[in-house]
């Protein structure tokens, strides 16, 4: 989906400064065309989870070459080479670090064989409560406050939202982000800001207890740090709203700020929040209630950057600029031309394996930051498919839930999308359907099942308890698994913070200091570690054990070796897949690009 922005033309030789704006995978096309005019390229401004890349699409294909920038849709891309039976040839940067890899059916491990790095988590009581680090400004501003003002207001959301103790009055018991009948927005993000930044603060210092070890915040008003006067009167207000493009809305123009770069004092930081607030109201109010964070949305960017230094400086954390803010909240690592360069010869390398079928040949390659043995390049044979994946070995799965008190919709959001990453899923108990979507089902049977999402698992029509077997499948994912349902009364708030334990699964990587994934006694005494980030949050680090082994290039055991590359960063155009029609003419290969949204009567080949 991703259309072309300034900050990727540093990366790479396919963009200009005059296709800013426009779809990455048609500018890399015919860019790719003035010096191979010959061959055929299919570019979808598309989404690769859209139903029409479905199964039968993927099977036209010899090889699929992934270029991804999320976990998400990597995971839904390698279900549809298993289900189609097409191998892939897996990547992704990060830094001066990155990786390839090669995933074939029945030979390798598939993508999902081993664990992948995931965004670390804060306790929810750090982020509302006792923040230390500006990181947790950061969530606390894009997760609970931005998403609070201008998400779906039916979202659960951990901010105080009483503006005295309700219990006193009836009339207080409202929620104080509601904008009242006639008041003006000026009024309505004063009281915003004095509610979050000034009032919540003081009902925090309340409990003594919390503040005997630690530095206690400082309440902040907007009287204090703002003359009464509305912001942004030297500034040009409207000027960035002017084009009609909702995008290209700023606070910054709006107030003469230029450089992302700058560190904003507290009171231009205060200015910027009402500044981007008003300007939410005024001119996208049309989105309010239904946006999310994005780090490509110059204006939720610079509310959030604000908001998390207001709050930064209520707690003495140090302030950062709004670059800095943006790679934080976005979870950007900036991208290294060479890497890409090394990791996109790599790709090619393996593909050209692949379509040779030589299997003997196929290697997994991380390009570490530093050398190893005298190696940048670190090649190792792939593993064998895990017999422990749920996805490509079917392996029954396990879950802890408390089955009298979670929903239905608890097991599907927090289970079902965000652990197991289907799409379309259809929730079975032996018979019996509890849950399925899509297009095709009758009002009825949308009604019923909306129904069920709002039952506590115990109270479905057909009861799930302790020892229930419940099938889950994607119909557009062709996957199939079945969950085994474990009963448990109390979980640990701080440390299983869903109120449920999926197991037999391989999950994400916790955020915390490397663990080995080592079956059993390594012949090695010492590992070596790469920190894949230098900052103090221990994210994601690459265990190398036994270097030696990995340079004679042997067959890779856990023991020997465990690598954990974030791939969720990465600077690939698109997804490409080469055509599975091999004609004697160089001239008729195949490529089709992946990258956006697509009309589905717009489908057809780009000659």
């Amino acid at each position: 989906m991703d259309t072309i922005e300034v900050s990727n033309l540093n990366r790479q030789f396919l963009f200009r400064q005059k296709h800013v704006g426009q779809s990455k995978a048609k500018v890399a096309r015919e860019a790719v065309l003035r010096f191979r005019p010959h061959i055929k390229i299919t570019p979808y401004h598309a989404n690769v989870k859209d139903p029409e890349f479905n199964v039968d699409f993927f099977k036209q294909f010899n090889v699929v070459l992934n270029g991804l920038d999320n976990l998400d849709a990597r995971r839904h891309v390698n279900r549809l080479c298993l289900a189609s039976g097409v191998p892939l040839v897996e990547s992704g940067t990060t830094g001066f670090l990155g990786q390839v890899t090669v995933h074939v059916k029945g030979k390798t491990e598939c993508y999902e064989c081993q664990s992948k790095p995931a965004p670390k988590t804060y306790p929810v009581c750090t982020i509302t409560s006792t923040p230390t680090k500006f990181v947790h400004c950061i969530v606390w501003a894009k997760d609970l406050l931005f998403a609070k003002l201008f998400g779906n207001k039916n979202q659960e959301n951990d901010l105080n939202v009483r503006s005295t103790d309700a219990s006193s009055s009836s009339e207080h018991s409202e929620d104080v982000f509601e904008r009242r009948a006639a008041e003006d927005v000026e009024q309505y993000g004063r009281r915003i800001y004095d509610h979050v930044f000034g009032y919540n603060i003081e009902v925090a210092l309340r409990n003594e207890e919390t503040w005997k070890n630690r530095n206690k915040p400082r309440p902040v008003y907007s009287k204090d740090v703002l003359p009464p006067k509305p912001v942004g009167q030297n500034g040009n207000k409207d000027k960035a709203s002017n084009t009609g493009d909702p995008s290209s809305v700023s606070a910054m123009s709006s107030l003469g700020l230029k450089n992302p770069q700058d560190l904003w004092s507290l009171r231009e930081n205060s200015e910027v929040f009402l500044e981007a607030l008003r300007l939410f109201f005024s001119k996208r109010e049309k989105e309010i209630g239904q946006l999310g964070f994005d780090k490509d949305d110059q204006l939720a960017v610079e509310f959030v950057t604000s908001a998390a230094n207001i709050r930064a400086a209520s707690f003495g954390i140090p302030l950062h600029s709004l670059f800095e803010a943006k790679g934080i909240a976005g979870n950007i690592v900036h991208a290294v031309a060479t890497t890409n360069a090394i990791i996109a010869g790599l790709i090619v390398l393996e593909a050209i394996k692949v379509l040779q079928n030589d299997v003997k040949s196929y290697r997994m390659t991380y390009c570490l930051e530093h050398p190893s043995r005298k190696m940048l390049l670190m090649p190792v044979e792939p593993f064998e498919p895990n017999k422990s994946c749920y996805v490509c070995s079917e392996t029954p799965l396990t879950l802890e839930i408390n089955t009298h008190r979670s929903k239905l919709r608890d097991f599907v959001d927090k289970i079902v999308k965000a652990k197991l990453g289907m799409s379309l899923p259809l929730i079975m108990h032996g018979v019996a359907l509890l849950y399925e979507v899509g297009d095709d089902l009758e009002e009825d049977e949308v009604a019923n099942y909306a129904a069920n999402l709002d039952k506590v698992l115990s109270e479905l029509p057909s009861p799930v308890t302790g020892g229930t077997i419940l099938t889950v499948e994607d119909l557009q994912q062709e996957l199939k698994c079945s969950i085994n349902i474990k009963h448990r009364e109390e979980f640990d708030e701080e440390k299983e913070p869903d109120g449920m334990v999926l197991s037999g699964w391989t999950p994400a990587l916790a955020a915390e200091k490397t663990k080995t994934l080592d079956n059993g006694p390594s012949s090695s005494n010492a590992s070596q570690t790469v920190p894949l980030e230098s900052e103090d949050n221990d994210e994601i680090e690459i265990i190398l054990k036994d270097p030696e082994i990995l340079a004679a290039g042997k067959k890779r055991k856990s023991s020997d070796v465990s690598v954990a590359v974030d791939s969720e960063i990465l600077s690939v155009t698109g997804a490409m897949l080469t055509k599975k029609k091999v004609e004697e003419d160089d001239s008729n290969n195949d490529i089709v690009m992946v990258d956006g949204k697509l009309d589905p009567n717009k489908k057809k080949r780009v000659q």
